[in-house]
This record gives structure tokens, sequence and C-alpha cells, in this order.
């Protein structure tokens, strides 16, 4: 009745949705049962020697209602639902009416709890203080136990993993979802290195030690002295930041004399859109700038370089973690 089938490492013993024919049990490997969100994936629980999965279809043939893939290279026993369908015919009724309840409570229980997950759905899966407090235990585990590499910091992977769950109990897929996302922004590189294993490297550590400081300085200000960054803003002030940067400070006052009339004539060839001079009202509302002046050769504004460049670059982090966080 029971065969034998390997599941190659990263290949799906079965995926979300499809229909059921079998149930299974884990003879050796590891197996992950996920849930689809997004473009990502999310890890329900993991499957060990012994384990089984697929059971629940026996009673109703529903279909799947979540991924089991493969975390190393894998063989499982299949157990086709025809022939345990004939022996559990010679199992007595009461016995069949509570392994079917049971089976329904459960299908129940799994819909009561989507329910409440999307009960607000625009609810914030990632509010501002997990993801300052997931960036702190990164900076944390990468000072006091990673490995410099020039410039760079390798986090242990074991250990981010450990004190995310043990010490500041915070599940391990919001940590992962983090770190995929910082590495497609460019921040962190991950190398896969098999067994489940990876090499975290975070490029820029300084930055995000700086960033979390002034983050979460910024979050428990007083609403009234809270000044956000808009996307929009975001892109003008690294309009500003580039042309800023080509000019000499004041030797007093640190101010850089910026031109808005040579930045919006030349916006377009340098930045690949035009940035018009009404465009830095706003900023300049901010006191991100200084008022506009007119003098000879057009509209100029005071910029402090120093105090803009980290300010437009933490306000893209949080942007860009927003938008991909999902």
């Amino acid at each position: 009745m029971a065969d034998g089938k390997k599941v190659n490492k990263d290949t799906y013993l079965f995926r979300e949705g499809d229909a059921p024919d079998a149930m299974y049990i884990v003879k050796s490997g590891e197996l992950a049962v996920t849930k689809t969100k997004g473009t990502s994936e999310i890890v329900l629980a993991s499957l060990n020697p012994g384990g089984m999965v697929g059971e629940m279809a026996i009673f109703d043939m529903k279909p799947r209602s979540a991924n089991v893939k493969a975390l190393k290279d894998s063989e499982v026993i299949v157990l086709p639902y025809d022939s345990l369908t004939k022996q559990m015919d010679s199992l007595p009724v009461w016995v069949k009416a509570i392994m079917k309840t049971m089976n329904e409570n459960i299908r129940e229980a799994n819909k009561k709890i989507k329910m409440l997950e999307n009960a607000n759905p625009d609810a914030e899966r990632y509010p501002p203080h997990v993801i300052n407090k997931m960036l702190s235990i990164m900076n944390y585990i990468g000072t006091v136990f990673g490995t410099k590499e020039e410039d760079s910091v390798v986090i242990p992977q074991h250990r981010l993993r450990n004190f995310t769950i043990q010490v500041f109990q915070e599940p391990t897929n919001k940590m992962q979802s983090i770190l995929s996302t910082l590495k497609d922004l460019g921040y962190f590189e991950i190398t896969d290195l098999g067994e489940g294993q990876q090499k975290i490297v975070n490029k820029q550590p300084q930055f995000f030690i700086k960033f979390v400081d002034w983050y979460n300085e910024w979050l428990y200000k007083q609403d009234k002295d809270k000044i956000p960054v808009s996307p929009e803003e975001i892109k003008i002030l690294e309009g500003v930041i580039f042309y800023a940067s080509k000019l000499p400070a004041d030797e007093k006052t640190k101010l850089r004399k910026l031109s808005l009339t040579e930045m919006q004539n030349n916006s377009m060839k340098d930045l690949g859109h035009v940035i018009k001079v009404e465009d830095l009202n706003s900023l300049s509302e901010k006191k991100f700038v200084s008022e506009k002046v007119m003098q000879d050769g057009g509209v100029f504004v005071n910029v402090n370089y120093e105090d803009i460049e980290p300010l437009a670059k933490n306000w893209k982090l949080i942007h860009d973690l927003k938008k991909h966080l999902r």
C-alpha cells in the first residue's frame, strides 16, 4: 500500500490549491509547510522524520490548504487515500465520527484564524516600531557577535535566529522578510550555504546603527514635533543633494548656495526628471533648505548638506521598507 517518494531540495511535494490524493509520512530529510503571501512564502511549520502531512483531506477531499516544500533532499512514505479509505471502512462508526469531527474542527479553527488576521486589512503587519526593533536586533548581533569584513559585518545566522525568537520573542518569518527586503534593496548580501544555512552580510553597519537611533528618537517625538518626508520630497531632496555635493561650503556657516534655476535647467539631463523651482516650496517650509532668494542669475537656496544627506537616506529606507514589506 505504501510507496516511497523522493523530494529534492527546494521542490514541492504539493502546492496550495492542488487536488489531494494521498497523505505522507516523512521518512528522511526535512519539509516545510508554507503559505503564499504576495510574492513570498511564510513558513508555518517544519516536518522532520516521523512527521505527517496531507491527512486532513482524507474526509472531505478539499484542495490543499498550504504548500509543502523540501528544505533538504528528503523521502516520504506515500499513503494513497484509496487504500486508507478501505482500511477506515473497517473501523467502528463512532471512531470515524470522532475523526471526522476533529478534522472539521481544525478546518473551522483555521478559517477563524484567517478571518481574525484579515479583520483589519489596513493594519500594518510591519509597523514602524517593529521594523526598528528588528533592525536593532540585527545591529546588536552584528556588533557583539559579528565578524568584520572590511566595511561590512557578517551577522551569525544562528545567533540572530535565537535572539529573535528566544530573547525578543519575535517571529523569524518577519525577520527573514526584512532581511530579504534589505538584500533586494542592496543594503545586505545573503548567500545560501545549503542545509538551510546562510551567510548574512550587513554592507552598511554604521548607517543602520545611526538609523535606529535617529528613527527611535523620531518615533517618540510628540506629533507636533514630527516632520515627515514624503516619497515625492525624497526625490527632490536627492536632486538637491546631487547638486549641492558639487558646491563648496561656506567656511563659517557650512552652508552651500544652490542655484534652483540651474538645477531646473539641468535636472532632466543629469537626473532623468525635471525639478522645478517651485518643487522646493515644501522643503523650504519644513526648513530642510532655506527660503528662496532672488538674485542676479536666478533663484537660490542655502543648503546644509551634512544635515539633509542622512535625512534623505533615512527616509528613503523607511519608504522602501514600507513599500516592499506586505
